[in-house]
């Protein structure tokens, strides 16, 4: 992808706004999956953002979960009482947008799926409904922990300006002048804050991937990611994970959206999560 401006202009994503876009996207089908969605999560206790800055666990272990849609309202509808809600204008839905940068030759994406123990990531991420944007950097280390950095925006970033470059050489050790624009990435999320421990689970639903030629949905499925200080804590969220039988696994956005919108890129390694992903929903839907 050379000319962002072109990308930009794919599907007009600065002329609507978030919930919008979120909207014009559901099918028929999905509508009532998250109409009751919605009722299950009016049982919670809300949070607000600023309560949250005790928990934001920039420093962290990771647990993903990738599961069909309706196993995770099951499961949010038992655990009302082990968590409260993030709510951002009165809603428990909030709206993110995220464009990635990486090398031409797609380093941080091999760097992933060759399984290297200290690997990256680039993103300029949109808080939609907060209307907040950062440019974020994820740094998962050989311990296993991730570390994320993330610099204050006044306005979404589209190509890597001077200030930013800067900036990403303070934090990352990478050839940071060829970074580009590779992919953006929407979702709905619900985010969840343990009320006695320092946890936090978000679940990503609405799952979209799209460049300047095609566009891919996951339909049907929930992404959820446990962020705990540490290995030893218990967690409800994964105490339900583990009597539904339903392992932890490897599941990055930039990853997975990469493989499904660029054909020369590396995809074996990524080949059994594919398949377990169209196993469990109704697989990728590419235009």
């Amino acid at each position: 992808m050379n000319n962002i401006n072109t990308q930009l202009s794919f599907n007009n994503p600065n002329e609507m706004s978030g919930k919008k876009w979120f909207d014009s996207h559901l099918t028929d089908s999905q509508l009532p999956a998250i109409t009751n969605l919605e009722t299950i999560l009016r049982e919670y206790q809300p949070i607000t953002l600023a309560e949250m800055d005790s928990v934001k666990l920039l420093n962290r272990v990771d647990y993903k979960y990738v599961l069909p849609f309706y196993m995770m309202q099951n499961t949010l509808a038992a655990l009302s009482r082990e968590y409260r809600i993030l709510v951002v204008n009165g809603m428990p839905f909030n709206h993110y947008r995220t464009l990635y940068f990486d090398t031409p030759d797609f380093a941080f994406f091999n760097m992933h799926v060759n399984g290297q123990a200290e690997r990256y990531k680039v993103r300029s991420r949109e808080y939609l409904d907060s209307h907040l944007n950062y440019l974020e950097v994820k740094h998962k280390t050989r311990k296993d922990r991730t570390i994320k950095k993330r610099l204050p925006m006044q306005q979404p970033l589209l190509c890597v300006t001077n200030e930013a470059g800067e900036w990403l050489d303070q934090v990352m050790p990478c050839e940071n002048e060829k970074l580009e624009p590779k992919i953006w990435n929407t979702f709905t999320r619900v985010t969840l804050v343990n009320v006695e421990r320092c946890e936090r689970v978000t679940i990503d639903l609405d799952i979209a991937f799209y460049n300047a030629d095609h566009i891919s949905l996951l339909q049907g499925i929930a992404v959820a990611e446990v962020k705990l200080d540490g290995h030893d804590h218990f967690s409800p969220f994964k105490r339900q994970m583990r009597d539904l039988h339903i392992p932890s696994t490897g599941f990055s956005k930039y990853c997975m959206g990469t493989s499904l919108l660029y054909d020369r890129v590396k995809k074996n390694a990524l080949k059994q999560r594919t398949l377990w992903i169209n196993k469990i929903s109704k697989g990728p839907i590419n235009v």
